[in-house]
């Protein structure tokens, strides 16, 4: 603001861009290495520590929804799945809940649309 100079205004704002640009770059460096920075030792060691529980506990939660898929396809209503799914806390339960609607209800639209088509051929 304090030069009347055109061309020193304009070397003026290309330094203060060229300013901001090396700011921004040193920006992302900084974010880059933040993102792929390597694990702690010691994070590491608690995990093989944990790992054998961990597994344990996987393959509990599998086997229990194995078996609550199992009772889910033996379901044909829309109302007990829907309590069902009010019910259930684990997120992977009220995936499997949904997904079970999702069908029954896919084979409601079916059935309808299979009736009215024999209908209107008659």
């Amino acid at each position: 603001e304090a030069t009347l100079d055109l061309a020193e205004r304009r070397r003026i704002r290309s330094a203060i861009r060229e300013l901001q640009r090396q700011e921004l770059e040193r920006d992302e460096e900084t974010l880059a290495s933040k993102r792929f920075r390597p694990e702690r030792s010691s994070h590491r060691q608690d995990d093989k520590e944990n790992r054998p529980q961990s597994c344990h506990l996987e393959e509990e939660q599998q086997a229990a929804l194995a078996a609550l898929s199992e009772q889910l396809e033996a379901i044909t209503s829309v109302e007990e799945l829907t309590k069902l799914l009010r019910a259930a806390g684990e997120y992977e339960e009220r995936k499997l809940i949904r997904a079970a609607i999702r069908k029954l209800r896919a084979e409601e639209i079916e059935a309808a649309t299979l009736a009215e088509n024999v209908q209107s051929s008659r």
